[in-house]
């Protein structure tokens, strides 16, 4: 009997290393980045791949295309994004680049290969933001919308904040006739 239950314990332990493995795929290895970062930086790696490959997937002519006049268009959608990536994280301690003016992002181009390096480059300061503060900065708290929040909430909001626009521009491209390409046959893991 302590053969067999040596033997579930073990299966039982290699199975959850395994599932912990396939939780955090994007997981990049960045030295001192562990814990509630790493979880974060491996949700906006995710979303950075989604994001960058719904943006490659959908044609250049439907780049101006919008589901009514009052709403932004894909590009739009795409370059609100990038502008929450390079303004927000100053809220945790990396600064907007100085080139980037938030303000008119939104409005700056309806070039498909430009939206997509804008996109690119505000998913790299967004990674760049997340390894550059330091874990003890996570409880520090400030003003928020008349009330207070931790740093670690700023990074929950600015996530699930994006996230929310992911489906936004999902919703559009399923409207003009473009399928998420991660949902077409996904790859297995074994």
């Amino acid at each position: 009997m302590p053969r067999i239950l040596s033997f579930c314990v073990l299966l039982m332990a290699a199975s959850a290393f395994r599932v912990s493995a396939q939780v955090y795929p994007y997981r990049d290895g960045t030295p001192g980045v562990t814990g509630y970062r790493s979880e974060v930086l491996a949700e906006v790696m995710i979303q950075e791949s989604e994001f960058v490959r719904l943006a490659e997937a959908i044609p250049a002519d439907k780049y101006t295309w919008r589901p009514s006049p009052d709403v932004r268009t894909i590009a739009q959608v795409f370059l609100h994004a990038s502008a929450a990536n390079f303004n927000l994280y100053k809220l945790v301690g990396t600064p907007t680049p100085a080139e980037v003016d938030t303000k008119t992002l939104e409005e700056s181009t309806t070039d498909k290969a430009k939206v997509i390096a804008t996109l690119k480059a505000s998913y790299a300061h967004a990674k760049a933001a997340i390894r550059a503060m330091p874990d003890i900065e996570l409880e520090k708290t400030l003003d928020w919308n008349g009330g207070k929040i931790t740093e670690r909430g700023v990074l929950l909001y600015i996530v699930q904040h994006i996230a929310q626009h992911l489906g936004q521009q999902v919703a559009y491209a399923r409207s003009i006739g473009v399928v998420p390409p991660w949902t077409v046959d996904p790859p297995r893991k074994n």
